[in-house]
């Protein structure tokens, strides 16, 4: 909130009523308030924000906001801002890993965090990580297809970081809520379930049916606008037919230039007439066939205002926690508070390390959540550790061969 007309107070109202009031006040509060001095951080870090010609920040509507607070670098913000991060990360030095997720915690003999177990994914070894503090940000669950829908998410969005902190004792909330997307695309089907900007409606595309009617108010908040869109071509038999077989609903993108000017979609939504273009579809010109596709996870694991969870040592950031927004994200507020919570947890575990004395590593944690799932007669249902992959990708053998390989799923590591 940095308008004239707006305040904290409208955003927190806002994110409140999106989340239908399910949300932890307290950490919408850390929210909204730490937000105007995030989005002044990254600009001093070098994300390029829309502007108008005067250097005022150019802020556009979003489903479920009273107030224009809408930040965006054309439809390239999430890009933008991990190019400056990356930046920063290498112009400071900070050692990383990649390719190298984690499989599980590492606890000590009182109960405290005290490293992980990655495995380097293109050599299958594990390699033991020890640390005082470790901060969870795997993202979220997508590509496990939560009722056979697609998904925005990159693959490894498999839930992974919430079975490893679970597993270490983490407590989690809201896991039975997940944000479907209003408009992913149907068609054409190499795209399928990719994301199509909300930036798209907050500039004036409209959703309409086969009939070519407005049914559904497109800056409603996102799970209202999904419930319409399967509504319509669901229930009231009205979506649009695709060639592969999918059924849709139109976003009718030309409006935009109707309304605020021709080159309007081409200067605002550079990544969208791209990505149709490669299908010669010029979306200036014709209309997107849209579907709601798994976007957000709601839930995660429970943290106060520093990022800390229930288990000493370890914090979380990001779309793997719970609680910010309830049971519905409104659009801008993801990144919003990866920055937030991310910046609180980061300073938080960075003080309760140089405190934290550990004792000797332990995975007794994991050992007896196997012996849980084998007494509740449950152990050849539930898989051995995270999946780190989703199944329809090529998959890294178990990199432990003293183990059966035919006791794991497809992308199955165990190490306890």
């Amino acid at each position: 909130a940095d308008r004239p007309n707006d305040s904290l107070l409208i955003h927190y109202l806002d994110t409140m009523g999106g989340g239908h009031f399910d949300n932890v006040p307290e950490l919408v509060e850390a929210l909204v308030k730490d937000a105007p001095m995030v989005i002044k951080w990254l600009e001093t870090l070098g994300v390029n924000w829309d502007k108008n010609p005067d250097g005022s920040m150019r802020e556009l509507s979003g489903g479920g906001a009273s107030r224009l607070r809408l930040h965006s670098a054309r439809d390239y913000t999430g890009l933008e801002e991990m190019r400056v991060l990356r930046d920063e990360v290498r112009n400071k030095g900070i050692n990383y890993l990649e390719f190298a997720p984690a499989v599980e915690l590492l606890k000590d003999a009182k109960g405290q965090i005290a490293g992980a177990i990655l495995v380097n994914l293109e050599t299958n070894e594990p390699i033991l990580v020890r640390a005082k503090a470790v901060i969870v940000s795997t993202g979220g669950m997508g590509r496990l297809h939560i009722q056979n829908f697609p998904t925005t998410n990159h693959y490894g969005a498999t839930a992974d970081g919430l079975v490893i902190a679970y597993r270490a004792g983490a407590e989690l909330i809201f896991m039975d809520t997940m944000q479907y997307h209003p408009t992913g695309a149907a068609h054409p089907v190499q795209i399928l379930g990719q994301l199509i900007t909300e930036k798209v409606r907050a500039l004036g595309a409209q959703l309409v049916n086969i009939d070519g009617e407005q049914f559904i108010n497109p800056l409603e908040p996102r799970d209202i606008v999904a419930s319409a869109n399967i509504r319509e071509c669901k229930g009231r038999g009205k979506g649009v037919k695709t060639p592969t077989g999918e059924v849709g609903v139109w976003l009718d993108s030309p409006m935009i230039d109707m309304i605020r000017g021709e080159g309007t979609i081409a200067r605002e939504l550079p990544a969208m007439v791209r990505q149709f273009s490669r299908f010669d579809i010029d979306i200036t010109k014709e209309p997107m066939s849209i579907y709601p596709t798994l976007h957000y996870q709601n839930g995660g694991v429970k943290i106060d205002t520093d990022g800390a969870s229930s288990v000493p040592g370890l914090f979380g950031a990001g779309e793997c926690v719970g609680g910010i927004h309830g049971r519905n994200r409104l659009i801008g507020n993801s990144t919003l508070d990866i920055f937030v919570f991310g910046r609180r947890a980061g300073r938080a575990a960075a003080q309760y390390a140089k405190q934290a004395k550990l004792g000797a590593l332990t995975l007794d944690h994991v050992r007896q959540w196997q012996s849980g799932l084998k007494q509740a007669g449950l152990a050849e249902l539930r898989p051995a550790s995270p999946l780190l992959l989703p199944n329809y990708t090529r998959q890294p053998h178990d990199y432990l061969s003293d183990y059966s390989k035919q006791t794991l799923a497809v992308g199955q590591t165990k190490v306890a």
